[in-house]
C-alpha cells in the first residue's frame, strides 16, 4: 500500500496546480465527496464543506449516527474529492473530444470534533461559506447546546492533497457548457 503522497502525484504535470490554487478551489468548490471505507466496504457521501486553512482541516457536518459517523471511529482514513466541470471541448476526431475541469483531491484522517468550541468554530466555517452575507447574531441565532447534541461535527486533517486544472482558450471553437445542451 502506498502512502498518501504516492496517491496525490500528478501524471499530467502541465496541470498540476499549487497550494494557493488548491485552497482558494476549495473556498469556491459548492461540494465535495467524501470517501470512508467500512468493513472491506468503500461508501462515498457528497457533503458541503469548509476549508481551514489555519489548520490545514476540512470540516464538515452531519447526523451524531451513520455510516460517516461509524467509519470515522474504525477506519478514519479517508479521501476527499471537490470538482467542477469547465466547457466541452468539440474536435474532429472522437479521441480528441474534451473537457475543462478543476478538481482537488486531499488524503487524510476524518475525526469525529466531541470539543464544543472547536464544533461550533467548525460550524461558523460552514455558515461563512455557504452564508456569507448573513451575520450571525443577527440574521440568525448561532449554535447551541442543544444544536450540537443532534449535529455531528467532522473534521479531516489533511496528509496530502493535489489539485488539477484544465482550460481551453477562451475563443476555442465551438466550447459549450453541457447544461446548454439539456434545452
Amino acid at each position: 500500500m502506498g502512502t498518501s503522497e504516492e496517491y496525490t502525484k500528478i501524471r499530467r504535470n502541465e496541470r498540476g496546480k499549487d497550494a494557493a490554487w488548491i485552497k482558494a478551489f476549495l473556498g469556491r468548490s459548492e461540494f465535495g465527496t467524501l470517501a470512508t471505507v467500512q468493513d472491506d466496504q468503500p461508501f462515498l457521501v457528497t457533503r458541503n464543506f469548509a476549508y481551514d486553512e489555519a489548520i490545514h482541516a476540512i470540516y464538515m457536518h452531519g447526523a451524531q449516527k451513520g455510516r460517516t459517523h461509524e467509519s470515522a471511529r474504525s477506519t478514519p482514513r479517508v479521501c476527499f474529492s471537490a470538482s467542477e466541470a469547465g466547457r466541452l471541448l468539440p474536435a474532429k476526431r472522437a479521441m480528441n473530444l474534451g473537457t475543462e475541469f478543476g478538481g482537488v483531491v486531499a488524503f487524510g484522517r476524518l475525526h469525529l470534533v466531541d470539543d464544543c468550541d472547536e464544533a461550533r468554530r467548525g460550524l461558523q466555517l460552514l455558515c461563512r461559506k455557504y452564508f456569507p452575507h448573513l451575520k450571525p447574531d443577527v440574521d440568525y441565532e448561532t449554535t447551541t447546546e442543544a444544536d450540537l447534541k443532534v449535529t455531528a461535527v467532522l473534521r479531516i486533517d489533511i496528509e496530502s492533497w493535489s489539485g488539477k486544472e484544465k482550460k481551453a482558450p477562451d475563443d476555442y471553437p465551438g466550447a459549450f457548457y453541457f447544461r446548454d445542451m439539456l434545452g
